[in-house]
């Protein structure tokens, strides 16, 4: 009896704890939700429950600025840096996972070690590139500071993937006279999608919500993207803050983010899960 009594416990204790980090993490989006529908006095009322329903916020947003064009850069810098770290990240992969060279590993931590350094950190040099090749205010001097911050993991992440692949493909395909690209494209990417969807995705997610770059090597709101046209949103005067745009704005840009996940789900957790030590 004492041991029943202890495994129910100990099972409505972990589904509490489920359930207090479900409403963590939901809570913020379903009140921004809320907050997107309400207009005037009615957003600074604190309500749980819907209690009015007005697209007038949505409007808004596309009409005060070019949040469409917004939305537009953000997906092709997306995009483009997506592509970027698969084509760099597969290539990278396939060298550090097949090819014995010297300094393999120390390569591989310095890969990794990029990844660590804060933004601000690496922001003036950074910024010195771009303006020294001529990228400053444009899309592609963005996704190539992007690629600071994707390439590392895509790189780690599907490294790891390739080690685990049979040696015996890769053999067979070059006793027939295969070049490494053609292993590469022709051996290793059918089986890669799992990895190659988890890394992309995760590219994705990253290049979409990220704001230091975005606000520092822009200047035109032609150029922006999502995060710094909705951190820039601005009221009737100085001191209003337009909570209705901004909640909505973010609803918008939030929403394909979370259809990605569902879709991808079973694919990025195998993925991840890929490269895992195995006993």
């Amino acid at each position: 009896m004492n041991r029943n009594v202890k495994s129910l416990m100990m099972k409505a204790g972990f589904y509490l704890l489920v359930a207090v980090i479900v409403i963590f993490a939901v809570f913020p989006f379903y009140y921004a939700i809320l907050t997107a529908f309400e207009t005037g006095s009615a957003l600074f009322d604190v309500n749980y429950l819907p209690e009015s329903f007005s697209f007038s916020n949505y409007l808004s947003v596309f009409e005060g600025q070019p949040f469409g064009r917004n939305i537009f850069n953000s997906i092709f810098v997306s995009v483009m840096v997506v592509a970027l770290s698969l084509l760099m990240g597969v290539t990278a992969s396939y060298a550090l996972a097949r090819v014995k060279f010297a300094g393999r590993g120390l390569l591989m931590v310095t890969i990794l070690s990029v990844s660590m350094f804060p933004q601000v950190a690496v922001l003036s040099g950074m910024f010195e590139l771009i303006r020294a090749v001529g990228l400053y205010n444009s899309m592609f001097g963005l996704a190539i500071s992007y690629m600071m911050l994707t390439l590392p993991f895509t790189v780690w992440i599907l490294t790891a993937f390739m080690r685990e692949l049979p040696r015996e493909l890769e053999e067979a395909a070059v006793m027939d006279g295969a070049s490494p690209w053609t292993v590469i494209t022709r051996v290793f990417l059918p089986v890669m999608w799992p990895a190659m969807v988890t890394t992309g995705l995760l590219a994705f997610i990253m290049a979409w919500n990220e704001f230091l770059f975005a606000l520092t090597f822009t200047l035109t709101n032609e150029q922006r993207t999502v995060p710094v046209a909705i951190a820039l949103i601005s009221g009737a005067s100085q001191f209003e803050m337009p909570w209705g745009n901004i909640m909505a704005a973010s609803v918008i840009v939030t929403v394909p983010l979370i259809v990605l996940v569902l879709i991808f789900q079973r694919r990025i957790v195998s993925g991840l899960t890929a490269g895992a030590v195995k006993g």
